[in-house]
Order: structure tokens, then sequence, then C-alpha cells
């Protein structure tokens, strides 16, 4: 396979693509310019070589918060991802919330955007919130498919498919295995 498009946009940008051998992944999510709230429309890429050669897995998510947290976003407000980022060494595997494996953040700071109007849309932009916020890399259900986010993110990146999530999981635990890398790049881009 040649290298995967995702990777030219993530270069624009002016990121890090890696390509350090094999299982060096790059995890890119794409949040969709459909504003459309409570759905998973975003996607996540998963790009590594193995032998020099390319491979790209590309997963239904949601990189935004569901409409209950959008309606109940406490003090500060719901938290939303900044986008055109890359949060370097960010991730490791942990439990999120103490209850399954997933990408927990734990590592370097991200930033996020605090949306306090509670209007059931998600405010990009304004004043920037950088910190620990457990924005963590997770499923939605366990046994099916989700296609209502709902509870299920409260600024986490979650996938709809909890198969789609273990297959997910599955190449960061060759990452740790080939590469001895622990720590997880998460970059988030805008747009198709």
């Amino acid at each position: 396979m040649n290298t995967p498009k995702i990777l030219d946009r993530v270069l624009n940008k002016g990121f890090r693509v890696f390509n350090g051998g094999d299982y060096d992944l790059n995890i890119i999510g794409v949040r969709s310019e459909d504003a459309t709230p409570n759905v998973f429309n975003d996607k996540i890429h998963v790009c590594y070589t193995v032998r020099g050669i390319w491979y790209e897995h590309i997963y239904e998510i949601t990189t935004d918060a569901g409409l209950y947290w959008l309606r109940h976003g406490g003090l500060k407000g719901t938290a939303i991802l900044c986008h055109d980022r890359q949060y370097r060494g960010a991730y490791i595997l942990g439990k999120h919330k103490g209850k399954y494996e997933a990408l927990v953040q734990q590592g370097n700071k991200v930033d996020v955007w605090r949306d306090r109007n509670m209007d059931d849309l998600h405010d990009y932009g304004g004043e920037i919130d950088s910190g620990y916020f457990g924005i963590n890399i997770h499923r939605a259900g366990a046994t099916r498919k989700s296609v209502q986010v709902d509870r299920w993110s409260a600024g986490c990146q979650v996938f709809a498919d909890p198969y789609d999530f273990a297959e997910f999981l599955d190449l960061c635990k060759m990452q740790i295995k080939f590469r001895r890398y622990a720590k997880f790049s998460y970059t988030l881009l805008y747009g198709e």
C-alpha cells in the first residue's frame, strides 16, 4: 500500500509522522465538518508500517461529547478536545474509569475548549484550557455498535463499535511489543 493520504495532512499541519519501524502507530482523529450532535460521524485512522509497507485502518468514532454532557457540562463546561493539534506522548494503555482497557490520558497535557452555554451545539474555539482531564480514547457499548453518543463521551474520543475498538487495542499492543513504546501520540484534525 502507498503511504496513506491522511499522513500528508498531518505533515502539512507541521506535525510528525511516526515511521520508526514496524507498528510505530500514527493515531489520527478526523473531526467531521458535519456539526450534528450526538452521532458517531468522525473517524480515527491508524497508520503504520510492517516491513516497510504502509497499512491503514479507519474506524467510526466521535470526537465530541454527547448531548447529555452538552446539557450537563458542570461549572467549567463540557470539554471539547482542540483539533489541529498533535498530542505527543499523551496516552498509555490503562483502564477507562477503572473498568476496561483503553488509551488513557497520562503523559503530556491536552488542550480543550469549554462549551458552557448548553445549547446542544459544540462550540469550537475560544479560550483554551490545558491539563489532565481524562480525555481518553475508549469505546461506547461493550457488546454492540452504538448509534448515538449520549453519555458515552464527555469529551473523550469514543469508538462506536466494540469490535473495532478491540482491533485498535491489539494494534496498540503490537506497538508496545515491537517498538517498546508504551506511550501513544494522538493527532486530531478538522474536516475531510
